[in-house]
Order: C-alpha cells, then sequence, then structure tokens
C-alpha cells in the first residue's frame, strides 16, 4: 500500500467527509460553510462580446436573508461565461438557488449581453468558503487532505483553483520530505507560504457577513481590506452552522418564480443535458440516507424539504407514493 495518500475530491468529498471525522482534522476549528456556484457559457453577438470584460455584482436577485454574488466574464471566440454564488445559510426554506440564477440573467445589465445568444454550457458546484477559521487540518497519519476536500478557497475572493493548486504543491513538498525521512512538521511548511498569507488576509471576510449581516459584513470588509489593509489584530469567528440559519416553514414566504421563458431562463432538465455530465447508468447509487426517515418525518414536516429546491441537478424530490408522500433519490442526475 502506498506510504502516503493524497485526498482531492473537491468541495464535501465522500472520501474527505470519513477523514476529517475518523481523525478529528476539524478540532479547535469554526463549522465550515458552503454555498452554490452556478455557470453557464454563452455564444453572443460580436457587437455584444468585448474580450476581457468583467462585470462583479453583489446582491440582486437575492433578498434579505440571503447573500451572494454574481459574475459575467467576457471570455475569447465571443463566449461570455455568467454566474451567480448563493450562500446556502439562507434563512427561508423556500429558496431555490437554480431559480434565482436563473431570475438573475434578466437583470438589464446582464441581459443585454445574453439577448438573442445561445447557452452552450451549464454547470453548479458546491464551494467550500469557511476560510482559514474553518479550515481542517490537512495532514494526518499516512496521508493529506488538500484543496476544496479542505478548504483552502479564499472567501475574499470566492476564488479556489490557485489556492488548491498550492495546496498541492506544499503537500508534495512535504510528502517528499516524509518519503526521505526528514523531520519536517506540514503546519510550519504552510503557515509559512504564500498560500497561508493570503487566506490569513481574507480570514475574517466570511465570518464577518455572517455575524454582522450582509450590509454590516460589506461594510466591515471593506473598512478592514481598504482601510487597514487587512492588518486588524481581530479574528471574527462563527460558531454557527450554515442549516442552522434556515427558519420553519410555517415562519417564511412563500417563493414563486416565473416559468423558464427558454431564452434567458430555463429548466433543470434542459440545463443537465448542457452539463455534460457522463457515467455508467448501472453503477451503484452512492447517495444514501443515513437516516430515511428524516425528509419526510422533519424536513418535510418543519422546512418543507429544503432538498427538492437547493440541489442545482433536481436530484431530489418529494412524490406521490402508494397514497403517500415518498422521498426519491434521482442519483442518475
Amino acid at each position: 500500500y502506498a506510504k502516503q495518500t493524497i485526498f482531492a475530491e473537491g468541495s464535501r468529498g465522500h472520501l474527505g467527509k470519513e477523514l476529517i471525522k475518523e481523525f478529528n482534522l476539524d478540532e479547535n476549528k469554526t463549522p465550515q460553510h458552503f454555498a452554490i456556484g452556478f455557470k453557464e457559457i454563452w455564444e453572443v453577438d460580436t457587437d455584444k462580446h468585448s474580450s476581457g470584460d468583467v462585470l462583479h455584482t453583489i446582491g440582486w436577485p437575492l433578498n434579505k436573508g440571503t447573500s451572494g454574488g454574481g459574475f459575467l466574464y467576457h471570455f475569447s471566440d465571443n463566449r461570455i461565461a455568467v454566474g451567480l454564488i448563493v450562500d446556502l445559510n439562507y434563512n427561508n426554506p423556500h429558496h431555490s438557488p437554480f431559480q434565482e440564477f436563473q431570475q438573475y440573467k434578466q437583470h438589464p445589465k446582464i441581459k443585454q449581453f445574453l439577448e438573442f445568444g445561445k447557452r452552450v454550457s451549464y454547470g453548479a458546484r458546491a464551494i467550500t468558503k469557511g476560510g482559514l477559521h474553518s479550515l481542517v487540518k490537512m495532514d494526518f497519519d499516512g496521508g493529506m487532505i488538500i484543496g476544496c476536500d479542505a478548504g483552502t478557497l479564499n472567501p475574499g475572493k470566492i476564488k479556489g483553483s490557485h489556492c488548491a493548486l498550492q495546496s498541492g504543491i506544499l503537500a508534495a513538498e512535504y510528502v517528499n520530505n516524509v518519503l526521505n525521512e526528514e523531520v519536517c512538521d506540514f503546519d510550519d511548511i504552510f503557515k509559512s507560504s504564500a498560500l497561508y498569507k493570503e487566506l490569513h488576509k481574507a480570514r475574517n471576510f466570511s465570518s464577518a457577513l455572517h455575524k454582522f449581516g450582509f450590509y454590516g459584513g460589506s461594510i466591515y470588509n471593506f473598512i478592514e481590506s481598504n482601510i487597514f489593509r487587512n492588518k486588524l489584530p481581530i479574528e471574527i469567528k462563527d460558531d454557527k452552522q450554515d442549516c442552522d440559519s434556515l427558519k420553519p416553514s410555517k415562519d417564511s414566504k412563500i417563493k414563486s418564480y416565473a416559468a423558464p421563458d427558454n431564452v434567458l431562463s430555463f429548466d433543470i432538465t434542459s440545463s443537465l443535458f448542457l452539463s455534460g455530465t457522463n457515467h455508467e447508468e448501472d453503477q451503484p447509487v452512492h447517495l444514501k440516507l443515513a437516516d430515511a426517515k428524516i425528509p419526510l418525518d422533519y424536513n418535510l414536516e418543519k422546512y418543507d424539504e429544503p432538498a427538492q429546491r437547493y440541489c442545482p441537478a433536481g436530484v431530489y424530490e418529494i412524490i406521490e407514493k402508494d397514497g403517500s408522500d415518498y422521498f426519491q433519490i434521482n442519483a442518475p442526475n
């Protein structure tokens, strides 16, 4: 067997979750925080394209109790990437991140670029965004957990690819030392790296938004970043899990969304067709419930089962079966 195994599965990796639990890698860390990110690639007319242009937004269409922001990037070859990131600590269980993304594209500032264009791909990913305070211990006996599996994304920029790559480079350096029987401590390697310095600067970003709310957190982050240049000797930690923000459905406003126009907004089924998902139809189902009673007896009763709305692939559904509610998992999605 391998002397060292490195795990890099991305956000909420199946093995990563087990490793964190088995080796207590999140000991003395704040709960991890997550978001769901959507992105589509569009082909647009030449007169609506300007290679290199970038548009970042915050807020709309997300209302009070939901934080996040959007982006629009002009690539080469008349292609545009448009996306929305929705934090998963929202309070309304009737909220649908997928539908919010469809609504986002209807804003005049976004619509002007996409109108009369063609959508060519769709994708959605979980984002690990707790930052340095939630970053788990990355090394354990016989292996390491790196990248978004561990939580190396920079929450201030919502950018993680370069951080994941840097964590891989640091892991390679550490493993090489271990295999050569050199005495070393990964924490020493990590804390002397550019990656640590970057994450340390953004350590309070997510927790400030969670603790002080969208407006208060935004003001704090602006002051810390632009006035004090991330040098304030303050540690803001959020000990609340994302799920603890959810309110009961009876205390929440029912949200209604416009039907897709199939021009700018679309349904999940047609979006999945453009996702490039490829797998064997008869492969073993990897989505299994730890407790089959929770979706119907607790989540549906108290929260109107938000899983049927937060999943960007329509994996979870409440259907009627034999005259009763049934929680269905569409694993092929």
